[in-house]
């Protein structure tokens, strides 16, 4: 008898899986967390503001039906990723999806910036997905599933001037992404990067707001505008579901043709 073959709408409905997304109470994070939701997951989102994290998942419980909860959740520090694990088994459960989209951002040229400006934006950008991953990804393993998502950046594969911190911390975070998919590809674990380029973000305001700095990023996008944020869903989606089963240690960049020239 020939074997059925999955319909591929079904591949990527995430019905019965739990996912969890840092960072997730607005922007690119509360958006991937609505996308998850509204193919079937329960979903956790983090913020380090408890009111900012409960808020948003009420809301995008009335959204989407879906279950959603918020937790409070610092990634930047041992201590701050414990109690995130700690709260998310006692008010969730377990994870098999993680969403490393927790991020920051320091701006100014290399003479201009302090070792607290380095530190804060590495802490959150690099050490935390690194933390993060290291709570969560073995008990995936160990229950023969899961998906990690690293949100990286276009600023890992090229340079803009002021940009030292964030762009070194997503280079790194494209680099653990390939080490963590070698280490966990055997235990049914994949590990991949989403690499966005300019979007409408709180993260980009000051650029949004300068009509000129938003001219010269426009002038460099081929597709010639920024990204509209419910363009990241599809493949968050794709990412966290059986859809890409046989995809892991890449890097999708989401950039409108930026780093294709």
């Amino acid at each position: 008898m020939t074997e059925r073959r999955p319909h591929a709408l079904d591949l990527f409905r995430l019905d019965g899986r739990s996912a969890l997304v840092t960072g997730a109470s607005r922007g690119l994070g509360l958006v991937m967390a609505e996308a998850l939701a509204e193919v079937g997951a329960s979903v956790c989102i983090s913020s380090r503001s408890p009111d900012a994290a409960s808020e948003a998942a009420r809301a995008l419980a009335a959204a989407t039906g879906a279950r959603v909860v918020g937790v409070a959740g610092d990634v930047s520090t041992p201590d701050g990723v414990e109690r995130l694990a700690r709260h998310t088994a006692e008010t969730f459960g377990t994870v098999d999806i993680l969403v490393n989209n927790a991020g920051v951002n320091i701006r100014g040229n290399i003479g201009d910036l302090s070792d607290a400006d380095w530190d804060t934006v590495l802490d959150t950008n690099l050490k935390g997905p690194f933390l993060v991953a290291r709570a969560f990804g073995p008990a995936m393993c160990a229950r023969g599933w899961g998906r990690v998502i690293n949100l990286s950046s276009m600023l890992a594969t090229i340079a803009l001037p002021g940009r030292a911190p964030y762009a070194s911390s997503k280079a790194g975070v494209t680099a653990l992404t390939r080490v963590l998919a070698l280490e966990w590809a055997s235990a049914g674990v994949t590990v991949n990067a989403i690499c966005p380029g300019p979007f409408g973000t709180d993260m980009n305001r000051q650029l949004l707001q300068d009509p000129e700095k938003y001219h010269a990023f426009v002038q460099k996008l081929p597709v010639g505008r920024w990204g509209e944020l419910h363009e990241i869903k599809g493949i968050a989606v794709f990412l966290a579901s059986e859809a890409s089963s046989y995809v892991t240690g890449a890097s999708f960049a989401i950039d409108g043709g930026w780093t294709a020239q």
